[in-house]
């Protein structure tokens, strides 16, 4: 691959970018020549700064970023969002009592570490505010961090000056042209049009019809293309599509160094294409999961609506952990509940690889798929 212009701004050697909530795939991808973005929310501030440290020094000269979530519609938005107390006031009984009642139903163990459930509450309800997200942004201004990314929503101004300022770029996930044209207004440097085809938040509108369409609405700011990418014949279609790189997600839950339960990895090695669904099980938003017991409860019409965020992380936040520990018990239900955010590229999921690795293959697959078009000016990217 020879380097783009995307490549020549953030002083990459490929035009790939890989979001992964593991320090250890960003460091991977950022010293094999793509640009590792670590996905911050979730964790706590101390959590999110002893990651960037280890990115920091194990990366060295190289490119690296940091993605938020800070939707434009949240409850508690009013007031830049609520103390945990009163978060969970807005919880109701008969959504605790529908979980309980799932978790009793496929016979879920209690939680063994009652220090992590308090832990993993607090990073459910705080992170997804802009108080929260203040936080971890104020934090990541402390690294060298080359971009800074909202999953979800626009970013307040403060965001963009301050990224600006210290000449970080600053990007945007998107899953309609009237998004990109927003992020445009907003003065965002990157756009990536995410397909109904990702895992995690996602729209509802295919890459092929998506990229083209916001390529040539927000010209001449630069597009990524992100969801269902999964080897480099895709990357050479988002090249075609107009785009100048792709944002890579799912990949990484399958390498060596995720974060990704040990089931669910089993999980995705078996599933097809079709296992998947866009669910507010997991997050209260709708976001691209793979099938299971847990997602099935949830769309039944007979059971209670998730609820918007940061409330449905909260409510679902003890469950989770039981679910984690059984499973790793191998105990049927907890196995049958267990799922994660993939997109539907899972069908091409299929072994464990270092991350490294994949991005070789990537970049290799991509060389193989332009030689065949057999066009001596499209062999290498421009």
């Amino acid at each position: 691959m020879k380097k783009n212009s995307i490549c020549e701004q953030f002083g990459l050697e490929y035009p790939i970018f890989a979001f992964t909530h593991s320090p250890d795939v960003v460091i991977s991808v950022s010293n094999a020549g793509g640009m590792g973005v670590l996905g911050a929310s979730g964790m706590t501030p101390e959590e999110f700064d002893s990651a960037m440290k280890r990115i920091t020094n194990a990366c060295p000269e190289k490119a690296f970023g940091v993605d938020l979530i800070l939707p434009n519609k949240y409850v508690g938005m009013e007031d830049g969002g609520l103390s945990l107390e009163a978060l969970e006031k807005h919880i109701p009984k008969g959504h605790r009592d529908f979980v309980n009642k799932l978790l009793e139903e496929y016979e879920v163990g209690e939680l063994e570490d009652q220090e992590k459930l308090a832990s993993l509450s607090a990073k459910a309800g705080s992170s997804v505010s802009l108080s929260g997200a203040r936080a971890l942004a104020n934090i990541a201004f402390k690294y060298p961090i080359k971009l800074l990314v909202n999953a979800l929503g626009t970013f307040p101004e403060e965001f963009r000056e301050r990224a600006h300022a210290q000449g970080i770029k600053v990007g945007a996930l998107v899953g309609q042209v009237r998004h990109a044209l927003k992020q445009k207004d907003a003065g965002v440097d990157i756009i990536i049009a995410q397909g109904y085809e990702a895992g995690g938040h996602t729209g509802d509108i295919a890459n092929t019809v998506l990229v083209p369409q916001v390529v040539d609405a927000v010209a001449p700011i630069p597009v990524l293309m992100a969801g269902g990418v999964a080897d480099g014949r895709q990357i050479a279609a988002a090249m075609a599509l107009g785009a100048q790189g792709v944002w890579t997600g799912s990949i990484w839950l399958m390498t060596e160094e995720s974060e990704t339960h040990p089931v669910v990895k089993k999980k995705f090695a078996e599933a097809t294409s079709a296992d998947t669904l866009r669910s507010r099980s997991s997050t209260g938003k709708h976001a691209r999961q793979l099938k299971s017991s847990w997602t099935d409860a949830w769309e039944d019409s007979k059971n209670p609506d998730p609820l918007p965020m940061p409330l449905h992380g909260m409510l679902i936040s003890d469950a989770k952990l039981r679910i984690e520990q059984d499973a790793l018990k191998a105990k049927k239900g907890a196995t049958e509940l267990i799922n994660y955010f993939v997109g539907q590229n899972v069908g091409m999921l299929n072994e464990e690889r270092p991350a490294a690795e994949v991005l070789q293959k990537l970049t290799k697959e991509y060389e193989e798929t332009m030689g065949k078009l057999g066009s001596p000016t499209t062999s290498s990217i421009k």
